[in-house]
């Protein structure tokens, strides 16, 4: 077979076949006239069976070359419900696959040569067929129908249209033997990227994967900025289906109502984390600079009074004593004098009616007079506290000094602070009454719980990404601790010391991201936490960061990468830059003649043929292979820099499918406003996407106490 020599050519006719029907014709003539071949009956039997066994192996060699070139033109659906996910709690699942190495750019390079066309293209039948789809279409209402006859997706059908992925199916079909591919979930730690285009598949990969998180019983934490109806149902769904419903948690910053809550800056190892938290979302280059250092210094002062009154942090607090610190200083100030000098108040009333406009130092102009005289008492008095002075430092600014020192704090705490937004990121622990629950990151760990959150980054991407940095901010601080305590530090009991993988799926990281994304992917793997971060291109993180260097110290940290389609050629060179350059194959007819020199001579000339087998290297794969990938298919680099090719399964619909309520109602509102995710399999899914949910999905005996 053709396989056997060194030039491998599977693009061509199935001459296997002819060997079929003469052994088959043999085989006859020796059952039903031995005769003829010279043989008695039952040494005639013997042969039939000799020619069979032969027939039968040409017959499975053409089968090989009849399916690789059925494959070039379409590949066979590979369709695969929720509940037939395979679940390992070693491995994880990708899809159907195979390890791509020189037999395949071999291959690959054949498809492009023109003898080779007819194989790889639409047949002319296909061809008429789509034209007389487009003239049928304003044709009278009677021929109108006959479209349905060539657009009926039967394999009886001849015409039947491929199916709406696009791309070129010969990058896949280049190898007739698929696998399931998997991933070691010991390599998970080192992080996955996934890149691709709108609309090719990164969203049902991030499906597959979180779809096995739950099922395994880890924490997953999904950060959706655009909003995903269907990612939202398919989390839910899963979770139910686990048995892990009460473990679900949903903060959606376009439904507050029926949102989660949660304090990013609530819980803490060391208190200069709430500064650092809120000053880092702040710009940090050339003359901005200043400004954040100052804003860092303002909001640990008071963070630390806060905290010494007894009064948990929250972006409402923050921002209320931005705006006014006198009220914070006198508070704090009293709270001091209670417990050090009882007998202060005494004369700092005497003092503060003693205060006139006149008597009053420039700086401490509109100030409250009780500041100015407590201020006038710690000038003569002999006592010292950090936090009491700290705020002295802040309220003897200038007032129009200090408002224009930290102007460029108080628009992003507006950010967070307006509307129902508030009720959200400050949450009061104290209101009994209210039914949404509050969550921080060591809850979700401990519980090893689900999270949705959903920013409603195409309402107001401002806000989504302050958010989202804050929560990204605050996981890093939280993986922090666990690395250094473990999970279980302050809990009775000894300390069990298992580290428990935390799966982060971060889709348009790009928009979310700051500089505390990169100490979590660089040092997060020592505290379990797994990133896999979905964006469109290289050029997404540079522009976020604004510094090529950074961009770089970022997608350096991502072991595991995963290539879909890209339009973008410096995205792709990712990929293809790091794979070797393998030899291929190629051959050449030569063919010479000579004429003799000789006129008495017998030979007039001589002429020569020649089969000339060249080698040449090439790329492995090349950026415009990328480019012309199909939706739902991808290149992956995983395990140490293997480079597969990989296909993942179209979902079917599942009738048990049930959501509660309020989700129904964040899912509709979800599929009003966002434009929906990639809707590729839509040739093989039922579902309605319409607002509102069918019928099947309704229930309303679930409870949804946890959501």
């Amino acid at each position: 077979m053709a396989q056997e020599y060194a030039v491998e050519t599977l693009l061509r006719p199935a001459v296997e076949l002819y060997s079929v029907a003469a052994c088959s014709s043999a085989a006859v003539l020796c059952l039903a006239a031995p005769w003829s071949m010279a043989l008695t009956p039952s040494i005639g039997v013997g042969g039939a069976c000799c020619c069979a066994m032969l027939g039968a192996i040409r017959l499975k060699q053409a089968n090989v070359v009849l399916r690789y070139r059925r494959q070039m033109r379409r590949l066979p659906r590979y369709v695969m419900t929720s509940t037939q996910i395979p679940v390992s709690h070693e491995r994880l699942f990708i899809g159907k696959g195979f390890r791509w190495d020189q037999r395949h750019t071999h291959r690959l390079i054949q498809t492009y040569r023109p003898e080779f066309r007819r194989y790889v293209e639409p047949s002319i039948l296909y061809q008429q067929a789509r034209k007389l789809e487009a003239r049928l279409e304003f044709a009278p209402y009677p021929l109108r129908k006959l479209r349905h006859l060539t657009r009926w997706d039967h394999p009886l059908n001849p015409v039947r249209p491929l199916p709406p992925v696009g791309g070129l199916p010969r990058l896949h079909a280049v190898e007739p033997i698929e696998v399931d591919v998997t991933l070691p979930l010991t390599e998970r730690v080192g992080h996955s990227l996934v890149l691709g285009t709108t609309r090719v598949g990164k969203t049902r990969l991030a499906e597959l994967f979180i779809t096995q998180d739950i099922r395994r019983n880890e924490v997953c934490i999904v950060f959706d900025p655009k909003g995903d109806a269907d990612l939202l149902k398919r989390m839910y769904v899963e979770a139910k289906r686990a048995g892990r419903d009460g473990e679900f948690y949903v903060f959606h910053l376009g439904q507050p109502s029926i949102s989660s809550r949660y304090n990013a800056i609530g819980r803490f190892g060391r208190i200069t984390e709430v500064a650092s938290r809120i000053a880092g979302q702040l710009s940090g280059e050339g003359n901005s600079a200043a400004f954040r250092e100052f804003a860092w210094r303002f909001v640990n002062i008071i963070a630390r009074a806060l905290v010494e009154l007894g009064q948990r942090p929250d972006y409402l607090l923050i921002q209320r004593h931005v705006i006014n610190i006198d009220a914070l200083f006198i508070e704090y100030a009293a709270y001091f004098f209670a417990q050090n000098d009882t007998k202060a108040w005494d004369v700092i009333v005497q003092l503060e009616a003693k205060i006139t406009e006149k008597n009053t130092p420039r700086h401490m102009m509109g100030r409250e007079k009780r500041v100015v005289a407590i201020e006038q008492y710690l000038s003569h008095a002999r006592l010292y506290d950090p936090v009491l002075d700290g705020l002295r430092s802040a309220v003897r600014y200038d007032r129009t000094y200090f408002d224009k020192i930290v102007a460029s704090l108080l628009p992003l705490l507006e950010k967070l602070t307006t509307g129902d937004i508030a009720q959200l990121l400050a949450p009061d622990y104290m209101d009994l009454q209210d039914p949404r629950p509050i969550f921080d990151w060591m809850q979700i760990i401990r519980k090893r719980a689900i999270v949705y959150v959903g920013l409603d980054a195409l309402s107001d991407s401002e806000v989504a990404s302050a958010v989202g940095n804050s929560m990204f901010s605050d996981l890093v601080s939280v993986a922090g601790h666990i690395y250094k305590f473990g999970v279980d530090d302050g809990l009775p009991g000894e300390p069990a010391n298992q580290k428990i993988p935390i799966n982060v799926h971060a889709d348009e990281f790009n928009e979310l991201m700051g500089d505390e994304f990169i100490p979590m992917i660089n040092k997060g793997g020592g505290a379990g936490i797994q990133v896999t971060a979905y964006t469109q291109t290289m050029s997404d993180i540079e522009a976020r960061i604004g510094n090529r260097a950074k961009a770089g110290q970022v997608i350096g940290n991502f072991n595991n990468l995963f290539m879909l389609r890209v339009r973008e050629t410096a995205t792709a060179e990712l990929l293809t830059k790091q794979l070797p350059s393998v030899d291929v194959y190629a051959t050449s007819v030569m063919s010479a003649a000579t004429d003799s020199s000789d006129p008495h001579g017998k030979t007039a000339f001589t002429s020569n043929t020649q089969d000339r087998i060249t080698t040449t290297s090439v790329p492995m794969i090349e950026p415009a292979h990328i480019v012309a990938l199909p939706k739902g298919q991808a290149f992956a680099l995983i395990e140490g820099g293997q480079l597969w090719k990989i296909r993942m399964p179209l979902p079917a619909p599942d009738p048990d499918e049930v959501m509660p309520k309020d989700l129904q109602a964040m899912a509709g509102y979800m599929r009003k406003r966002y434009v929906p995710s990639e809707e590729w399999w839509d040739s093989v899914s039922d579902q309605d996407q319409s607002a509102s949910l069918p019928p099947d999905m309704l229930d309303d005996d679930l409870d949804v106490e946890r959501v």
